[in-house]
């Protein structure tokens, strides 16, 4: 068995995280990669989507690891309902295969936090449930570059940029500067790369993108790539 990864300080909090996939070997292969980690703990495992839901509900994780394709009710459903419990609610990280691309943005307006492949490689499933369990969001290079090519196909639902006048108002919210941190965003930038684009302090940037969420009512980076192609704030190329 390979080394544990680094890890965060002794002074963070245990990451909880809940398994759900209908896949016996999948779920323990996950779990002994994760429980390797002395700040990450797996409380509980699901093999379909509605235990999935009511295992969060019992066990209140901090990260839910969710399958897409399970009996009854599928992953995506799961985190509809995960993710409406509202304030407290777990951050939910899919992993696709990219077979699918109603699949990867049913889930993302389901509320997903986090995005990996399949194919990935343990450390980067275990950085990405510490990346979600501070709150932020995650998306995968390959899985950013599916969301705007297939924003820019036309006549596909999904890339279809029409602003409502709610977005117009909430956009207008907006300091250009938060503008700016928005459009970044969208290109799958990170709070460092931001930093540097805009020659700003990295603590700078967070406090940006943390109003940026907030008066755009988001959850995450991850829904603002999805605010800002949906509305037409970027485009493909711009």
């Amino acid at each position: 068995m390979s080394a544990p990864t680094e890890h965060a300080p002794d002074t963070m909090p245990t990451v909880r995280v809940l398994l759900a996939d209908d896949q016996h070997l999948v779920r323990t292969g996950f779990r002994v990669i994760l429980e390797v980690e002395d700040d990450i703990e797996v409380v509980g495992e699901a093999a379909d989507g509605e235990r999935a839901v009511a295992m969060t509900r019992a066990t209140r994780p901090d990260v839910v690891l969710m399958d897409v394709e399970m009996p009854g009710m599928n992953g995506l459903e799961a985190t509809r309902q995960i993710v409406a419990d509202g304030p407290g609610a777990p951050a939910v990280l899919i992993l696709t295969t990219f077979d699918r691309d109603d699949y990867l943005f049913a889930a993302l307006r389901a509320g997903a936090s986090g995005f990996l492949l399949k194919n990935g490689t343990p450390e980067e499933l275990i950085e990405a449930i510490r990346v979600l369990a501070r709150g932020d969001g995650l998306l995968a290079p390959e899985i950013t570059r599916r969301v705007i090519s297939t924003f820019a196909r036309p006549g596909d639902p999904a890339g279809t940029a029409h602003r409502g006048p709610d977005a117009e108002a909430t956009l207008a919210e907006l300091t250009p500067r938060e503008r700016e941190v928005l459009m970044l965003l969208a290109a799958g930038s990170s709070n460092a790369e931001i930093a540097t684009a805009i020659h700003l302090g990295e603590a700078t940037v967070k406090t940006h993108v943390s109003r940026v969420l907030a008066k755009l009512g988001l959850r995450d980076r991850v829904q603002a790539v999805v605010f800002a192609y949906e509305n037409g704030v970027v485009r493909p190329g711009g």
